[in-house]
């Protein structure tokens, strides 16, 4: 068995890289070609945290493997990743564990790489703005990802914590060479920008629809637990649909499930799966004036099609830590 660390994959895996790997994951999954369950979550009794098992099939792209990873969202003020745990590959062919990967390395790039997928489909060619609500690792790997896909001359960033704010910011200028603008509320941040992303922890709606632009794309990160939210129901009431896997939207979405029941959406609308769209059996953005969503969850299979690219380039270049587990 191959351990594969944080550092080594973030060597090994590619922006470009990513973004094609989730554009043939998605694309999979939204043709039926992938055992995907839903995710099983456990939340931890004293309210620290969650652990979660993400199993992933995928015959045809010789994938097999699963996710289980640990969230604690209060881990920033221990200057950890939220996210923790491993992503574990097994051979198709006879069920040997073949390598662990650091899930933390993982979900950062795939998931920012997903974002890109969508805003490189939904966003208007000549987005120039970019809102990020957080500032974490997901914001860095968003800010990071989304630069390749669109040519933004302004970046604004929100958080609860202004302290996180102003880092990110002078992180973003060594990074980037763009001065990145703090903003005082999640308001400022939002109103006459391209793109938004939220990528929060919070459990209650920080983006309302009120603030979004004619045009607007949104990346809706942060809540994919049915217990958390980060858009109020007129953000959803105000845009098309696109997601990675609509059973998931159904029933781990709470930006959703809270505007379906608040009666803002007519019964259910029609949504489309961002593997629809790449593929071109759905239409993306249908107007200039039209606010696209991308309600993003992220799949086990995005995962496992990721960690397995990782250790096919660290089998080549002799990187990680071989083990033997008989």
């Amino acid at each position: 068995m191959r351990i594969v660390s944080h550092d080594q994959v973030l060597e090994l895996l590619e922006p470009d890289a990513a973004e094609g790997l989730m554009r043939t994951a998605l694309v999979a999954a939204s043709r039926g070609e992938v055992e995907l369950p839903l995710r099983s979550v456990m939340p931890l009794s004293d309210g620290r945290g969650v652990l979660a098992w993400m199993p992933a099939h995928a015959a045809g792209l010789g994938a097999l493997g699963a996710k289980a990873i640990s969230v604690f969202p209060g881990n920033a003020a221990r200057g950890l990743d939220a996210h923790q745990g491993a992503v574990l590959l097994f051979d198709p062919q006879d069920g040997r564990l073949l390598a662990a990967v650091d899930a933390s390395a993982i979900t950062a790039v795939r998931t920012a790489a997903a974002s890109a997928l969508a805003t490189r489909l939904l966003a208007r060619p000549e987005a120039a703005t970019l809102a990020l609500l957080g500032s974490g690792v997901q914001a860095r790997a968003h800010l990071d990802a989304l630069l390749r896909v669109r040519a933004f001359t302004r970046v604004r960033v929100w958080s609860r914590t202004p302290a996180h704010a102003e880092a990110f910011a002078r992180w973003a200028l060594e990074r980037t060479g763009l001065e990145v603008a703090t903003c005082a509320g999640a308001e400022e941040a939002v109103r006459g920008s391209d793109v938004v992303c939220t990528v929060t922890s919070a459990r209650t709606p920080v983006l309302e629809g009120a603030w979004l632009e004619p045009g607007c794309h949104v990346n809706a990160v942060g809540a994919s637990r049915p217990d958390a939210r980060e858009l109020d129901g007129a953000a959803v009431a105000r845009a098309r649909i696109f997601t990675d896997r609509r059973a998931s939207l159904e029933n781990e979405s709470a930006d959703f499930r809270a505007a379906l029941a608040e009666g803002l959406l007519e019964d259910v609308p029609a949504v489309a799966e961002l593997g629809e769209v790449a593929a071109g059996t759905a239409q993306g953005r249908r107007s200039t004036e039209e606010i696209t969503l991308f309600e993003s969850f992220g799949l086990a299979i995005e995962d496992v099609v990721t960690a397995s690219y990782v250790v096919e380039r660290a089998q080549r270049q002799g990187v990680g830590t071989v083990v033997d587990l008989a």
